[in-house]
């Protein structure tokens, strides 16, 4: 049986609810490593993260059943290893356009003979007795390319095909921008659709698992319901912004006496 939960919950043939962090602070990653969620991805791409508060989130939600994931901040054995060192069992690279970057990003994350990553693993080992965790971390970890762009949509099925990848992630605003529409999460345009039903599609014709970024639970039950087996729920800088809103919104019309 995987140790990995998000495989768990894929095999079994469920979705999992995906947590996002893009703010540096561990107690931040406590809170929402508490809130039900499969698994909890720390934004070294966009959001406010370094190495230091990606390795601090990690400590802070290891002793709460989630799966640690971060997305790097490119395609690049450097920064790959160094985040799989730092306890990561969850990949998601951005900006995987052909199945060559896509291949380079199965060496970069998995040990010889199946890649090419450096024998390191300062954190990640702890979670295994010495010796093991190489082993277990080249069956485990999981690996999701991004598709966000036409060049990744033109060359979608060669990426699928290469041998390693877990499924791929669909990043819907730079994807958006490459059709010439504004930048939202949640698309409905007719083009965009048919690119998710396609992903969806070669994905379970392969036993992948497709995975996209929504901007609440009502995209991703859309996307749930889609076929996607793996959700992300906007991140927690927008959940708390939206909520705060919320709360500001219904005080003043309380006050105001128009609630």
């Amino acid at each position: 049986m995987s140790v990995n939960k998000v495989k768990q919950i894929w095999s079994a043939g469920d979705a999992v609810v995906n947590a996002w962090l893009s703010i540096p602070s561990g107690f931040a990653a406590e809170v929402v490593a508490q809130c039900g969620f499969d698994s909890v991805t720390v934004d070294m791409q966009h959001g406010v993260q370094d190495y230091i508060s990606m390795v601090e989130c990690f400590q802070a939600m290891q002793s709460h059943p989630v799966t640690p994931m971060v997305r790097v901040p490119w395609n690049e054995p450097g920064i790959i290893g160094k985040a799989l060192d730092g306890g990561a069992y969850g990949l998601i690279c951005p900006m995987v356009n052909t199945a060559q970057e896509a291949r380079n990003l199965v060496s970069y994350a998995k040990y010889p003979p199946a890649g090419t990553r450096s024998n390191g693993p300062i954190r990640a080992g702890m979670y295994r007795t010495a010796g093991t965790y190489q082993k277990m971390a080249n069956e485990e970890i999981v690996i999701l390319p991004m598709v966000e762009t036409k060049t990744s949509v033109e060359n979608m099925e060669a990426i699928l095909d290469v041998q390693g990848i877990d499924g791929v992630y669909i990043g819907p605003t730079d994807l958006g921008l490459s059709y010439g529409l504004g930048p939202k999460v949640d698309y409905t345009e007719p083009e965009i659709l048919l690119i998710y039903e396609k992903v969806v599609k070669e994905c379970n014709n392969r036993k992948l698992n497709p995975g996209i970024h929504c901007s609440g639970a009502e995209g991703a039950a859309r996307a749930i319901n889609m076929g996607f087996k793996l959700v992300t729920l906007s991140d927690e800088a927008g959940l708390m912004s939206t909520y705060a809103k919320l709360q500001v919104n219904q005080t003043r019309k309380m006050i105001s006496g128009k609630a």
